[in-house]
């Protein structure tokens, strides 16, 4: 086991070029580097361990470089980490002609290549953080990779449900789909969900419960499925795909309805994004339709959280999960989420305590 201040080997997932259309494994590559497991004296800087990372739908946009600044920056290709030699001082900037300057005409500053960053969960190791203690589980933004310094802790929350499966907070207590399905079906609403196998929408209706599913790419025509499920049209939708699918729901809207925007994962990998046509529909049917980001509501997160673990001590709500074992495989399992591989909510296992 490692000790505190001990200089460890440090596997990380990094970008090595920008994407475009749909991604490949090739993009990423798993590197060896190092990392000190201590922070840097004065600092109020802490250095976990990373147990499990999320893949998310998300960080495909960040694989592409932005003309125009998205809510999220732009992964960048070869950003290094420089770091004092002593592990004391640390500094990021983009690899070029400087960076290595820089090293050539300071030996004692070392390049750390950047690792790709998402949700996760992690052990603190080293800590100057008067609420983060080393022992701490904790979950947040941290990298891809065996072991990251968090110069910011603040952004970071404290696990306080250790005795449930600590990887079901890579999707911070639920994956978004099969999530908010059973959320909604403990509120007493009539539920159909749309998935792109058999085996999901039985798992729909079988694990969690909801009242209808269907095989979205077995309907010849999305908007007659919809009328089948929803005679009488819908009152909320939870929109995650976009293109055609947002076109057949906006048809099926009821009046004063409302369409929380999660995400459009149809359209991330198209070069050329698929335009809504009848968006007049929101106008018609008065349409309330509001894009949102968790970054917003992380005021209410231990809210939320003891809300959720009750549900799941409880029994009340289904978890599903995909864990692939290892950063080898990352690349991989990120990639599978646009094929529709992953069944349940996808993660990779850097760690198993």
């Amino acid at each position: 086991m490692a000790t505190a201040g001990e200089e460890v080997p440090n596997k990380r997932v990094v970008l090595k070029r920008y994407v475009t259309g749909f991604p490949t494994e090739d993009a990423m590559e798993v590197v060896t580097g190092t990392a000190r497991l201590a922070v840097p004296p004065g600092s109020s800087a802490m250095v976990v361990k990373n147990l499990y990372v999320s893949c998310d739908p998300y960080m495909r946009g960040r694989m592409t470089k932005h003309d125009r600044p998205s809510y999220v920056p732009d992964f960048v290709v070869g950003e290094f980490a420089l770091q004092m030699g002593d592990g004391s001082t640390f500094l990021l900037c983009t690899l070029s002609f400087s960076a290595w300057d820089l090293t050539i005409l300071w030996p004692p500053l070392v390049q750390i290549l950047q690792a790709l960053v998402n949700f996760g969960v992690c052990k603190v190791v080293a800590s100057g953080h008067p609420d983060f203690k080393v022992g701490d589980l904790v979950w947040g933004m941290t990298g891809w990779e065996e072991y990251t310094l968090v110069p910011k802790p603040e952004s970071f929350s404290k696990i306080n449900h250790p005795e449930l499966p600590l990887s079901y907070y890579t999707g911070v207590l639920g994956a978004v789909g099969q999530i908010v399905g059973q959320l909604a079906k403990l509120t007493g609403c009539y539920v159909v969900g749309s998935a792109g196998s058999d085996e999901k929408v039985n798992l729909l209706k079988t694990k969690f419960g909801f009242d209808e599913a269907f095989n979205y790419k077995k309907e010849q025509d999305l908007d007659a499925a919809l009328r089948r499920y929803f005679p009488e049209g819908i009152d909320i939708y939870f929109e995650n795909v976009g293109g055609p699918t947002l076109e057949a729901v906006l048809n099926n809207m009821r009046n004063h309805g409302r369409i929380p925007v999660c995400g459009m994962i149809s359209q991330y990998n198209l070069e050329q994004p698929e335009g809504v046509h009848n968006l007049f529909q929101v106008v018609a049917k008065r349409v309330r339709m509001e894009g949102f980001m968790v970054f917003d509501y992380f005021s209410k997160y231990y809210q939320f959280e003891e809300e959720m673990a009750g549900y799941l001590k409880e029994g009340k709500i289904s978890y599903v999960e995909d864990i692939a074992d290892g950063l080898e495989k990352a690349p991989a399992a990120l990639i599978g989420l646009f094929t529709g591989r992953n069944i349940g909510k996808q993660l990779v296992a850097v760690a198993r305590e």
